[in-house]
């Protein structure tokens, strides 16, 4: 096998040779002809003999056949043939019988293959969807002879540009056909049922009841028709079925089926929706800017990257937390998880050749290659825990172990003031008159000063008397003195002519009742006519608010308002304890007559 060529770069911002690298060149094969993305690659012991091996859905470019292979280090140990392009390989728990073995599932097409020690266990295909009805009936006239096939043609087109829904397979071969073929297709599947199936887009596990790495796990599927299903891993039943705005292309869950679990889904239309237990639509949705091409959660946060070379971190309710810039546009995602320790960071593939592994935004690590990475898997692969595995652009392996004693250290990217610091800002020119202002506050700073600080104590003052002639003359609302501790507020109903004007009066004393209180209203009486215009008090109780009502009639037919003031006095003293200025309303009642 070739050597390695790659080589990395330290967190302290320096490339670095083999000696002081974190990762061991385990291994690199130029010419493996492995074509996939990170979704169809797995690792997982699938013999129970603790040798983890590597699950590859191979595309088979160039016409070739897409195939299922599994390598044992650097050998493919097996090679399956496949009946449609794989879309996800996921590895998972069936039940809890001993051997503990996981089970292996791939996507591809419409249905999900499940395998056993390698071997095929099961095979689960997606319901069939109701054909649309008017596609349907248009066969039917088919089977019968009642139209030509150039007719079925243009009526077929028709529907495939007005429905919603897509035509079935069968209709959509029989337009791509030339006119001389057309005939024959027709009598040939003309008796044949009309059948519309979805395929799966994207799928991962979630654990059912318990969070333990070897609990028993379902299958979550995306498929085409804008749907999420989550299959029992026994039976193979659906449990449960979500709907979303658009056709999903990546996955993320967290939590246990059975108890409360959260889900986010990328879709086609550039948005992230979140759903949850029981919910059968989104609860959130996370709007991009770009569309996204990875989407990885890292603890509590979801990492997306996108077509505008950036990474995005989000929230769980859609909050934006942090960006970085990619050097180059990002072809692939994945997560790396160190277990002994405790490190989860995010690695992704750059169209420059190199591999980039951020926790948050912190660059952490570098890796050079000699071609695109298009897939990235980290995980235990044979019997070593930290193993990373590559698949290049033209179809070459690259498998890096990581030493032992390598330690990511944050901030290899991070070290020294921010970019934005060295940027020159846009300071506009100095006109003339900026200069001479300058000149002019550096000549007469005191005085200036001087001025202000007067300025400010005359305003102050006159504050303090004005104050102080609201208390002499009680033209306050509150009470100011301690014999007294009363407080007024006026309410105005109405549209007029006729308005009707309530009074607020409480004692805001704790223990002392206040009796032989007057209320006395002056009022322009040109304007305005008060049935009440002086009544006397009732008792007043500490802490309880008394209404007092009374009605005010308008007079004016002009719409004409003026201020009724409201003085509460004490029998036999001529100054009013407290007063209130009533700001009347115009009459709407009159002016409208």
């Amino acid at each position: 096998m070739a050597a390695a060529s790659s080589s990395d770069y330290n967190g302290c911002g320096a490339e670095s040779n083999e000696a002081n690298s974190k990762w061991l060149d385990a291994h690199y094969d130029p010419m493996a002809n492995i074509h996939t993305f990170s979704a169809c690659l797995a690792l997982a012991d699938l013999h129970g003999d603790g040798e983890y091996k590597l699950v590859v859905g191979d595309l088979g470019p160039g016409g070739q056949q897409p195939r299922l292979k599994v390598l044992k280090g650097p050998l493919v140990m097996t090679e399956s043939p496949l009946p449609a392009l794989p879309a996800a390989a996921a590895t998972f728990l069936m039940e809890q019988h001993e051997p503990r073995t996981p089970a292996l599932a791939l996507a591809s097409g419409p249905c999900v293959y499940v395998y056993k020690n390698l071997r095929p266990y099961f095979k689960f295909s997606l319901p069939q969807l109701p054909p649309n009805p008017l596609e349907q009936d248009l066969w039917n006239q088919a089977k019968e002879d009642r139209i030509d096939p150039l007719t079925l043609k243009e009526m077929l087109e028709s529907i495939r540009e007005t429905a919603e829904e897509p035509l079935s397979v069968q209709s959509l071969r029989f337009l791509q056909l030339e006119l001389s073929e057309m005939e024959a297709f027709v009598n040939q599947h003309k008796s044949n049922s009309i059948k519309r199936q979805t395929v799966i887009t994207t799928m991962t596990t979630l654990k059912k009841n318990l969070a333990d790495e070897d609990a028993v796990s379902c299958l979550v599927l995306g498929t085409e028709n804008k749907e999420l299903l989550v299959l029992d891993p026994e039976a193979f039943t659906i449990l449960a079925k979500m709907s979303l705005p658009s056709v999903p292309v990546f996955l993320e869950v967290s939590g246990q089926f059975d108890v409360e679990f959260r889900l986010a889904a990328a879709c086609r239309n550039g948005n992230i929706y979140i759903l949850r237990r029981d919910s059968k639509h989104p609860k959130y949705c996370i709007e991009l800017s770009a569309q996204p091409v990875g989407l990885i959660r890292v603890h509590k946060v979801l990492v997306v990257g996108s077509t505008q070379d950036s990474l995005h971190g989000f929230t769980h309710k859609g909050k934006k937390l942090w960006t970085v810039q990619m050097p180059a546009a990002i072809l692939t995602m994945n997560l790396l998880e160190q277990h002994s320790r405790g490190l989860q960071a995010v690695m992704t593939g750059l169209a420059n050749g190199e591999v980039r592994i951020y926790r948050d935004k912190a660059l952490l690590n570098v890796i050079h290659t000699p071609d695109a990475v298009t897939s990235l898997c980290f995980g235990r692969y044979g019997r070593e825990d930290n193993t990373l595995i590559m698949t290049t652009r033209g179809g070459g392996l690259i498998i890096k172990i990581l030493k032992r004693t390598a330690v990511f250290v944050e901030g290899g990217s991070e070290v020294g003031p921010p970019p934005a610091q060295a940027m020159k800002l846009n300071v506009p020119r100095k006109t003339r008159l900026y200069v001479d202002q300058t000149l002019r506050e550096r000549e007469a700073g005191t005085a200036m000063h001087r001025a202000f600080q007067t300025d400010l104590y005359l305003l102050r003052l006159r504050a303090a008397r004005a104050y102080l002639q609201a208390l002499e003359s009680s033209l306050s609302p509150v009470s100011a003195t301690a014999r007294e501790p009363l407080k007024l507020h006026a309410v105005v109903q109405g549209l007029g002519p006729t308005f009707k004007l309530t009074l607020h009066l409480q004692n805001t004393s704790t223990a002392r009742p206040v009796l032989g209180l007057l209320v006395c209203c002056l009022y322009n009486e040109a304007l305005y006519s008060l049935p009440r215009a002086f009544f006397k008090v009732p008792l007043l109780v500490p802490g309880l608010n008394y209404p007092l009502e009374t009605f005010v009639e308008s007079l004016s037919n002009k719409g004409i308002s003026d201020i009724i003031k409201v003085l509460v006095l004490r029998e036999g003293q001529s100054a009013p304890l407290l007063s209130a200025h009533v700001n009347m309303p115009g009459s709407e009642g009159l002016a409208a007559a």
